[in-house]
C-alpha cells in the first residue's frame, strides 16, 4: 500500500525531494530510499542529485536528492 501512496504522491507532485517525502510519510529518509529503488526499477521514477555549492555547508543530502516522475498515470496502470 505504502508503494502505491508514495507513486500516487510522486505523480501529483511531478518532482520532490527526499527530504519532502519523508516529511509527508513520516519516515525516515533511508526507509524511503528502497521503496523508491523499486519504482525507479518500475520505470516510473528518476533520480535526480543535486550538487551542493562550493561553499554551502548547510544543505543534507535528503534535500538535494530529489525524484521525479516519469512513469504512466496510475489509471494506466
Amino acid at each position: 500500500m505504502i508503494l502505491t501512496d508514495i507513486q500516487g504522491y510522486l505523480e501529483k507532485c511531478g518532482k520532490i525531494s527526499l527530504a519532502e517525502l519523508a516529511l509527508h510519510f513520516h519516515m525516515d529518509s533511508d526507509a524511503m530510499r528502497p521503496l523508491l529503488k523499486r519504482l525507479i526499477h518500475k520505470g516510473r521514477i528518476r533520480l535526480m542529485e543535486g550538487e551542493k555549492c562550493a561553499s554551502c555547508s548547510h544543505c543534507s543530502s535528503e534535500m538535494i536528492e530529489f525524484y521525479e516522475w516519469v512513469g504512466l498515470s496510475q489509471s494506466q496502470v
